[in-house]
């Protein structure tokens, strides 16, 4: 980026937007595997439309809309239509499970649902799951608007106004609403610009969906910041992940470090145009194992810049330099754009190699937890210190290193996951006494989830049966590879179960 990117943007998605259209119009914004590309003209047009559309059926600026669609042209559309008329973008995780679904539907007060023809049938299972009945809008090649959406007027956009709610799992079991403002996301999208040196000729690879922050910001919006392009695939593919890069010549990649685990174990190589194009690839959502860092670079020459992010920030807090900098194999580097600390138990800055919990302060930090004071007040200290719930310290160049973590979240695959959802879908099985859900290291997912039940006297339930009644409350991913039912669970001096007792008992 230019040097005068060194300031984090101003304006709205729209103005943004806008900008473009106007330097950029004819140049390709989005490629897609089996769609038309877009321009940045196509997209205004298209996000103008949509926002027209949705003002006509008399929403206001500042209305829940949901969005329940896969990374696709429409998707992409649809997205940038609902940031473009000032709605507050409800961002849907497609994988999430009914219940988790169906509460944030509830919860953020969606007054309208954009879904795709494919999940007509999710949104009818999140729907019962909470009893709630949206006005749905469902999007096929095009959007099938009802005769009411004639194209009305759009509210004039502020900087500060909402722009996502992304829910994200918490400590408590209920998913929590991230919310950003306009300043917010854009300023997501220039952080990752900034630490990559992103500029207009640069063309990313978007494998990861764009319902999850990591996505949305990191090969989204940044794209919007530097003016560059990007390839939005349905999903990833190991079998095509290189022939998709030399077809659409892509300067880089985010991924999670379980793809490239994948990549690593498979059997396609890049060809030697790609491995001298792509400048780098990034990793995020979850620590990159030592080796599997090494390898990756060894066997296919391509330099990985680990990376950290939140979506409370949406997305990047933290990366290593691009080569030549110095890349600390094991630290998600320094920050860019925003400041680092680490903090004492009682919220005080630490100084160097002294291990606390990791704070983050800057332009990228979300305003609240949507309807959530109690928690909110929680995450942010008295000096707008964000919480991040890791703990790690800071070496005296300024890299950060993670040592573990205050919550006990589950990071399977990148993916937050609650033990408590676990155990509450667990629960609901009358035979169950006792239940703890906890992690268990994975070569794959990094993480995956495990738990254990102690069940009522008596009882003749499986393991099966448990596995089969978390996949209906929770879908696949979230769902335990392993239920071990043991005869009483440890517990502490208060009777809090120990989770990390029992992964220990049962390794």
């Amino acid at each position: 980026m230019n040097a005068s990117a060194v300031l984090p943007p101003t304006g709205t998605v729209r103005s943004w937007l806008d900008r473009r259209a106007a330097e950029q119009g004819a140049d390709v914004s989005h490629y897609f595997i089996d769609e038309d590309p877009l321009t940045w003209a196509d997209l205004q047009v298209g996000a103008l439309e949509t926002a027209g559309r949705l003002a006509g059926m008399g929403l206001s600026k500042g209305d829940s809309v949901a969005l329940m669609l896969p990374n696709s042209r429409q998707g992409i559309l649809c997205l940038f239509g609902l940031l473009y008329g000032g709605f507050r973008a409800v961002v849907i995780n497609l994988v999430a499970g009914a219940e988790a679904m169906g509460y944030a539907l509830s919860h953020s007060d969606a007054v309208v649902v954009l879904v795709g023809e494919r999940q007509v049938d999710l949104l009818t299972s999140a729907s019962a799951a909470h009893g709630i009945n949206l006005r749905s809008i469902v999007v096929k090649r095009d959007v099938e608007w009802p005769e009411s959406a004639h194209n009305g007027p759009l509210a004039d956009l502020e900087a500060s106004d909402h722009a996502i709610l992304m829910y994200t799992s918490g400590t408590t079991g209920r998913p929590k609403g991230v919310l950003h403002s306009h300043a917010s996301l854009l300023a997501g999208g220039w952080t990752t610009a900034l630490a990559h040196e992103l500029s207009p000729r640069d063309r990313g690879l978007c494998v990861l969906p764009i319902y999850h922050i990591n996505g949305l910001c990191v090969t989204i919006m940044a794209p919007l910041i530097a003016g560059g392009s990007v390839v939005v695939c349905d999903r990833f593919s190991a079998s095509r992940f290189w022939s998709l890069c030399a077809e659409h010549q892509v300067t880089w990649f985010s991924v999670v470090p379980t793809i490239i685990s994948h990549l690593l174990h498979g059997d396609m190589n890049p060809d030697a145009a790609t491995r001298a194009r792509i400048r780098f690839g990034r990793s995020a959502s979850s620590a990159l194992a030592v080796e599997t860092h090494t390898a990756f670079e060894q066997r296919f020459g391509i330099p990985i810049v680990e990376t950290m992010g939140l979506t409370e920030t949406a997305a990047q807090i933290l990366s290593n330099p691009l080569p030549p900098g110095l890349r600390k194999i094991g630290s998600p580097g320094v920050a860019y754009g925003n400041e680092v600390a680490i903090l004492s138990p009682d919220l005080e800055p630490l100084g160097a190699d002294i291990e606390g919990e990791i704070a983050i302060r800057g332009p990228n930090v979300m305003i609240e937890y949507y309807k959530n004071p109690e928690a909110t007040r929680a995450t942010f200290t008295k000096t707008g210190w964000l919480r991040t719930g890791d703990l790690g310290r800071i070496d005296t160049d300024g890299y950060v290193f993670v040592t573990g973590r205050l919550k006990e979240l589950i990071i399977k695959g990148g993916e937050n996951i609650a033990p408590r959802e676990v155990d509450e879908a667990l629960y609901t099985h009358p035979d169950v006494v006792e239940a703890a859900a906890f992690a268990r290291p994975c070569a794959s997912y990094g993480e995956r989830v495990e738990a254990a039940v102690k069940l009522r006297k008596g009882s003749d339930v499986t393991q099966t049966e448990l596995v089969a009644l978390c996949m209906e409350k929770l879908g696949k991913f979230k769902c335990p590879d392993v239920i071990h039912i043991l005869d009483d669970l440890p517990k502490g001096p208060s009777g809090k179960i120990q989770r990390l007792r029992l992964a220990q008992m049962t390794a």
